[in-house]
């Protein structure tokens, strides 16, 4: 073990958006000597994998369904060339690299000291940090956080190898020809949508009969006909046996699927794993200060964000509650609040109820709170009341019967004052939507408050005040 050579208030583990938020918080604002560690890129999976580059991919895909329905408009668009992936690809990649440094100087703004290396803990207040060269640093820190995120799982199927995960999905150089994506969540539903609007032939794999399961039934119904619609192959009920290698580019899978039960192949030139995450735990070296994790390796926290060992504190995907960027960046605010804040923040803590969550699929998918059954579970039927719609957008007045895409929009109310417990939103715009109906059911909202909005007309959210 290295000699100690620093000392510390506060030692944040992993600079994602989480531990930043926290670690900018503790020192900036309340002047606690503040030490970062983080191994990779700063910014995260968010930044540099997630939600940033994901959405800028989404942006492109969307621009290329507009172009497709400006026919619809009177529009005669020619493509005189295909989609430059490469050069798209190259000016996202440079788009990271520029919030890479913004926050790496965020860092310095806020006295943060911030070390390049993997850290492990070899007590409840000593950590060790191995930098890029193979030197050792040894820190004591009054209090640690561990906000290392998480990984995206990859199957133990002969072959899987071959196939990358979202993680690899952003090093792509060119647009496949054909693509299978194995997985149900909001990762493999969104990447299907961009891939399928970007040119690639786009086959979904699933082990069910819908995706996006944990998500109302409305949601999974009305998203799953209209990715067939738009042309995107689903295969329900779907298992992988094999992968095997066809050529330099190619590679074939072997799968069974509710219409070949017996088996069946597709040859591919892209294979991506969308089966789930794993949290970033594997060398932390958390037995040696006896940080308690369940039985899929995450760190156990209370809402304080505390673990069973005093001082040592865990948010964000490594707890494995709510794996959402803006929960992860809230948690922290609130636990360096608490931490260094004053006897006025001792019971600072994020709510973790009623948290809004959106997929960029295509459409856009919209939720905050309850699902319908969800809701009869915790009030009972006779208190539920479900008001709900789906209808055509004004936009696509201009357009074929078979070109339509839909809109669906539910409220679920509970008791006699009908308060808004669940809200789930299907349609074009839902992202921007969902921000502020989700104030109204973070406060409480009642149906009639609700009613008692004038609508915006013509807009798609007006329905959502005056549903009958």
């Amino acid at each position: 073990m290295a000699p100690i050579s620093k000392e510390c208030d506060f030692l944040v583990i992993g600079g994602g958006s989480g531990g930043l938020a926290c670690a900018r918080r503790a020192s900036g604002q309340w002047g606690a000597k503040t030490i970062a560690v983080e191994s990779n890129r700063l910014g995260g999976t968010c930044v540099n994998v997630g939600c940033v580059p994901k959405k800028v991919t989404w942006n492109a895909a969307a621009i290329a369904e507009t172009l497709h329905e400006a026919a619809a408009y009177g529009f005669n668009i020619k493509e005189t060339s295909p989609f430059d992936f490469t050069t798209f690809k190259h000016k996202r990649d440079d788009y990271i690299k520029r919030l890479n440094g913004i926050y790496e100087r965020n860092l310095e703004k806020d006295h943060v000291e911030y070390l390049h290396g993997r850290a492990h803990l070899l007590s409840k207040n000593e950590v060790e940090v191995v930098f890029d060269n193979g030197s050792k640093e040894t820190i004591r820190a009054r209090k640690i956080l561990i906000a290392t995120g998480g990984h995206p799982n990859i199957p133990k199927t002969p072959g899987a190898e071959m196939g990358i995960t979202s993680d690899g999905f952003f090093d792509l150089e060119t647009l496949p020809k054909r693509v299978a994506l194995v997985g149900a969540g909001y990762i493999a539903v969104e990447m299907a949508g961009m891939f399928h609007h970007l040119g690639s032939e786009t086959h979904l794999f699933i082990r069910h009969e819908t995706f996006l399961r944990p998500f109302d039934p409305m949601i999974q119904e009305t998203i799953i006909k209209e990715y067939e619609r738009q042309g995107i192959i689903i295969h329900r009920n779907s298992s992988q046996s094999k992968i095997g290698k066809k050529d330099d580019q190619w590679m074939t899978m072997h799968y069974t699927d509710k219409d070949s039960p017996n088996g069946n192949t597709i040859d591919i030139d892209c294979l991506l794993w969308a089966i789930g995450r794993s949290p970033e735990v594997e060398d932390l070296g958390l037995d040696k200060a006896g940080v308690n994790q369940d039985q899929k390796g995450h760190i156990i926290a209370d809402d304080y964000q505390n673990t069973n060992v005093e001082n040592i504190y865990s948010l964000g995907d490594v707890c494995g509650k709510i794996e959402l960027t803006p929960v992860a960046i809230a948690a922290g605010r609130q636990l360096a609040n608490r931490l260094f804040g004053g006897p006025e923040h001792k019971n600072a803590k994020l709510d973790y109820t009623n948290i809004p969550s959106v997929v960029f699929a295509h459409p856009e998918v919209g939720s905050i709170g309850l699902t319908e059954q969800e809701a009869r579970d915790k009030y009972g039927d006779k208190e539920i009341k479900i008001y709900k719609t789906d209808f055509t957008a004004m936009y696509y007045a201009m357009m074929p019967p078979e070109a339509k895409a839909p809109t669906a929009y539910k409220l679920v109310c509970a008791g006699e004052e009908e308060k808004v417990v669940g809200l789930h939103i299907l349609g074009s715009g839902s992202a921007e939507m969902l921000q502020g109906f989700g104030v109204a059911v973070k406060m409480g909202a009642r149906k009639r408050d609700f009613d008692s909005c004038v609508a915006i007309h013509p807009t798609s959210a007006e329905e959502l005040v005056t549903l009958k």
